[in-house]
């Protein structure tokens, strides 16, 4: 019986399409988002980190907070970081998806994120697995007397 590697379930999602408001190129330029996701294989090739699974996505609908990746797998929580630059971030976006990836069911504390990962995430949803972290029964109404 062999030892399942967490970080095979692990997959990262760039839009390629993101680009911010009033951007200038024409409808089939290439935009902001495919430079994100080249300068985030830049930087796994450089640091020496085999992404495994690394998504091209045409749209992610979330253009008033381009560029956008998401962090997901099975059994695993989904992040949706928006508000990237490609130059500035692509180091910050490997950094925590290395660290998602080590994680079983994904799950990370927002103290644990790069900074810009902070301020930029857009959701977190979790696994549909029975017992997953942070799902809860609500407390119960107050009665009114």
């Amino acid at each position: 019986m062999s030892v399942k590697d967490p970080a095979q379930d692990a997959c990262l999602s760039i839009c390629f399409r993101c680009k911010p408001e009033g951007w200038p190129g024409d409808a089939d330029a290439r935009r902001p988002g495919a430079d994100l996701a080249d300068a985030i294989e830049a930087e796994a090739t450089r640091r020496g980190i085999d992404l495994k699974v690394l998504r091209d996505v045409r749209c992610m609908s979330q253009c008033k907070r381009p560029c956008v990746v998401a962090f997901s797998g099975e059994g695993r929580f989904t992040y949706l970081f928006g508000d990237l630059q490609p130059a500035r971030d692509a180091a910050a976006v490997l950094h925590a998806f290395v660290l998602y990836r080590t994680r079983p069911d994904g799950f990370m504390e927002r103290f644990e994120r790069p900074e810009v990962l902070q301020a930029g995430i857009v959701g977190r949803v979790p696994p549909l697995t029975a017992g997953a972290r942070q799902v809860e029964h609500r407390p119960a109404a107050v009665q009114a007397t």
